[in-house]
């Protein structure tokens, strides 16, 4: 995915979907963060970040925050969580997710399950049977390890409960954790922050749910999911 991405410095991120910085010109100013999570180690004041513009007039921000440039380990981490499902569709495209192959159609964001869920990407035809994919990213980094989530996620916790009744009728249900911080390389769900959701996670694994981890390279210029981690 080529991007167009200019830098700044970041000030402060605030009321989750806010953060100020410093554009080169040294004018301050505040864009738009699309990440709900904690953002632990990813928002630091003083990181360098990379942002794209929009044209949107009805937008109040037009900047909106995309990478963050850690100021301590120079690792790249990104933090639009909507960009993880678009690597993942490119990376199925483009043949990079070897196991989510010979599908005819992919349709993104299908109602689903009992709980009012939708899943990300549906992939179905091609002989094969229907494939239900849910993505998450993954951007905290501890002690040398990657993890999920980075916060309590109840909603997180109703994605895995719909995978598992997916499963139960026989579909293909796959959990996706798209990696997408250039510091990790290796992947554990973290039990410390949310143990429900790894225990749920287990219980998921033991039910036919497939897990996939796919690492992104990332760099101002351009982003995809390049290298598969084992897991667990």
């Amino acid at each position: 995915m080529k991007t167009q991405f200019k830098k700044a410095t970041l000030i402060k991120r605030y009321k989750r979907f806010l953060g100020d910085v410093i554009l080169e010109d040294g004018t301050e100013t505040t864009l738009h963060v699309a990440n709900t999570g904690a953002m632990t180690g990813c928002a630091e004041p003083g990181d360098t970040i990379w942002y794209s513009t929009s044209d949107n007039p009805k937008r109040k921000y037009p900047y909106s925050w995309e990478l963050t440039q850690s100021q301590y380990t120079d690792h790249f981490i990104c933090v639009n969580t909507i960009k993880a499902n678009q690597l993942a569709e490119q990376a199925i495209l483009d043949g990079t997710i070897s196991e989510l192959q010979d599908y005819e159609t992919i349709t993104r964001e299908v109602k689903y399950g009992h709980e009012n869920s939708k899943i990300d990407l549906l992939l179905t035809g091609g002989g094969n049977n229907d494939v239900y994919v849910e993505v998450k990213s993954v951007t905290l980094l501890e002690r040398n390890n990657g993890y999920f989530p980075d916060t309590i996620t109840t909603r997180g916790q109703k994605h895995l409960r719909e995978l598992i009744a997916m499963a139960a009728t026989g579909k293909r249900a796959v959990l996706l954790f798209a990696v997408l911080h250039t510091g990790i390389n290796n992947f554990a769900a973290a039990a410390h922050i949310d143990k429900d959701y790894a225990d749920l996670l287990h219980e998921a694994m033991t039910q036919g749910v497939e897990v996939l981890v796919y690492k992104a390279a990332i760099s101002p210029s351009n982003i995809q999911l390049a290298q598969k981690i084992n897991f667990p």
